[in-house]
């Protein structure tokens, strides 16, 4: 088994992520990373899925994404080829002795600390899953008290987008004639 990287475009309408999210519970996989959000159309929204499945299963998953309506079109991106991202807040127990060891790391990881209290430091750190593993392994020792973190999102490298020459024209609402 192994990650794969999906971008999937699809229209920007109710219902769209329950039916995609459907798909994938049927077919019995585990989505390990789901970010949806809008692109530069407002009619679209993209999907950045993080799925780890065998290479052939993925192929019989992609076609039948590719059949829905709403579907317009899906990207595997390699990570090679691929920005990917997540961000993570995350408090850390940070009382005056400790604090200034915390700070450190904060900025050896360039993350940022987005709030102070007498006994916790919260810090936002965005980056790829290794780094953001690694900034909470040296975390650890100090003590974290919560966190939260995001789903991926990706975008290939270079000029191309995935929008280019892919966009069908949407339906336009044609009014019905005076009578």
């Amino acid at each position: 088994m192994s990650i794969h990287t999906l971008s999937v475009l699809v229209e920007n309408k109710p219902g769209v992520l329950a039916r995609i999210a459907s798909l994938f519970s049927r077919r019995g996989f585990n989505i390990d990373s789901l970010a949806v959000g809008p692109t530069e159309h407002p009619e679209i929204s993209r999907m950045t899925i993080m799925v780890n499945v065998e290479d052939s299963p993925l192929e019989q998953v992609t076609k039948q994404l590719n059949k829905l309506i709403e579907v317009i079109k899906i990207v595997e991106l390699e990570p090679g080829d691929a920005v990917e991202r997540e961000l993570l807040l995350v408090k850390v127990k940070a009382d005056p002795d400790t604090r200034g060891q915390v700070i450190d790391v904060v900025q050896l990881f360039k993350a940022k600390v987005v709030d102070v209290s007498v006994e916790a430091v919260t810090i936002e750190v965005t980056g790829n899953h290794d780094k953001l593993a690694d900034f909470l392994r040296v975390l650890e020792p100090f003590g974290v008290r919560e966190l939260v973190q995001s789903g991926m999102v990706a975008i290939g490298r270079g000029s191309r987008s995935i929008t280019e020459r892919t966009l069908r024209p949407m339906p336009v609402a044609v009014p019905a004639p005076a009578s």
